[in-house]
Formats: C-alpha cells, structure tokens, sequence
C-alpha cells in the first residue's frame, strides 16, 4: 500500500521559514515524478512546485526564487524550502507522486498525501 505522509507545517508570521517533508513508503519514489500543490480555503488546488526524475525543479511564479524542491530518493522523501513566506501562501499542502512527468496535471497524480496545513500571519 502506498502512503505519503506530510509533516513540518505550522503557524509562522510573513516573512518567516517552514520546511515541509513527504515521506513516502510502498514505493521507491526513485523511478517518479514528485510534486507539491497547495490549497487555501475557498480556493481549487494549485501546483506550487514539481521536479522529475533527474531531479530538475520547476516552480510556480507565485513561489519562485522563495520555495525549493527537493528529492532524497535514498530516504524516499520529498522536501519543500519555504522562505520569505508571505500572508498568501497559507493553505494546506499536499505531496503527489506520479509515475509520468505530468507537472501541473493534478489529475493524472496517482498518489497524495493528506495534507499538511501552513498558515502565515501578517
């Protein structure tokens, strides 16, 4: 059974750190396509960032050059950096994995977490 399980979020106030992690088992996440989304309330699920297999990032512009995604295959754990954290990046965030590289299709991720929720105070 595949499990993806968030952790490292909270309550910080703008312009502070957060480091979120996905850990992953059933699977070797090695061979997959890694990605974060996030979801604010009253709002549809956006990507936040994503990176292949080879470890190449691509981020949203809302999150570029503050957020950075990482992999570690050898612990199967994916990894989001946020820093200079801003009022409008408090949502939940969800981990996914998929075995294309599929980027912004949320659709077509096979799995998820369920979410861990990050709230950033002005």
């Amino acid at each position: 059974q595949v499990q993806l399980m968030e952790s490292g979020g909270g309550s910080v106030q703008s312009g502070g750190s957060l480091r979120l992690s996905c850990a992953v088992s059933g699977i070797s996440i090695r061979p997959y396509f890694l990605a974060w989304f996030r979801q604010a309330v009253g709002k549809g699920r956006e990507g936040v960032a994503h990176i292949d297999i080879n470890g190449r990032p691509v981020y949203a512009g809302s999150v570029k050059g503050r957020f950075i995604i990482s992999r570690d295959n050898a612990r199967n754990t994916l990894s989001l950096q946020m820093n200079t954290l801003k009022p409008e990046d408090t949502a939940m965030y969800y981990c996914a994995v998929s075995q294309a590289p599929v980027e912004w299709r949320e659709d077509l991720y096979e799995y998820w977490g369920q979410g861990t929720r990050v709230t950033v105070s002005s």
